[in-house]
């Protein structure tokens, strides 16, 4: 076998490829490139994020969509009025001590309340909650004043079980809250009976559809002359769920 000297070898390196070499424009378009790909995730994340988000109920400078002006859509509704529906809760489950009352919140009719019954849920202002007056075939009524209550006022003033009708407008379980302005705080008003002149009383603000009986079970416990529950019967909590 013939041995290759060393001068060959030399001229052979010589003409072998060295790497090849990456031009600075492919380096700039690729680099582009990535940057391009960066920004597009995270314009994705961002819009997703800021979709699914739900934001603290109240929060901001507009809490009712009745003094606010948002975008119009093709719909024909706002979307201050699509958020509202998408991220308030439609149901209060009051858990009291005789069990638990689920009501339907009236936000499209009575925004402005449902939202300020909404703020204090989450304050926890219900909380060991006392029923103050329970009035048979009438109405229930919950606070925190230990004071003379709406409900034995009303009573007080003659409008009692005479009175009564089967009017479907004012049916029985609708809740509300005082419209008196006084410094009683936020009461809430649970009728059992249809109540033909309930708007000249309370704010309507919501229904009980489910634990109807235990609304009846508060209703049958003992009172005194003052209407006032002689063992207590008080709200544990409050729960919020968009839907039930």
């Amino acid at each position: 076998m013939a041995r290759i000297k060393p001068q060959a070898l030399l001229n052979q390196s010589k003409k072998k490829k060295g790497p090849a070499r990456i031009s600075a424009t492919t380096i700039l378009i690729c680099n582009l490139v990535v940057v391009v790909i960066i920004l597009s995730l995270v314009a994705t994340y961002r819009h997703w994020s800021q979709r699914f988000a739900v934001p603290p109920l109240l929060s901001g400078t507009c809490r009712f969509v009745d003094n606010c002006q948002g975008n119009q859509t093709g719909s024909g509704l706002s979307t201050l009025e699509i958020q509202r529906s998408m991220i308030y809760p439609g149901y209060a489950i009051l858990n009291t001590s005789k069990g638990y009352i689920t009501v339907e919140l009236y936000k499209d009719g009575s925004p402005m309340i449902v939202d300020k019954f909404l703020d204090l849920c989450q304050k926890g202002y219900f909380k060991g909650m006392p029923f103050r007056h329970v009035i048979k075939h009438y109405v229930i009524q919950a606070g925190h004043s230990e004071g003379l209550g709406a409900a034995e006022d009303w009573t007080k003033k003659g409008k009692l079980h005479s009175r009564l009708s089967t009017s479907p407008k004012q049916e029985a379980f609708m809740i509300g809250t005082s419209k008196t302005r006084d410094n009683t705080g936020f009461e809430l008003f649970i009728t059992t009976a249809p109540i033909p002149d309930l708007n000249d009383k309370i704010l309507v603000f919501g229904r009980a559809v489910k634990g109807e009986d235990v609304v009846q079970e508060i209703e049958e416990v003992d009172t005194d002359e003052h209407y006032r529950p002689k063992s207590l019967v008080r709200i544990v909590d409050v729960t919020l769920k968009r839907e039930i």
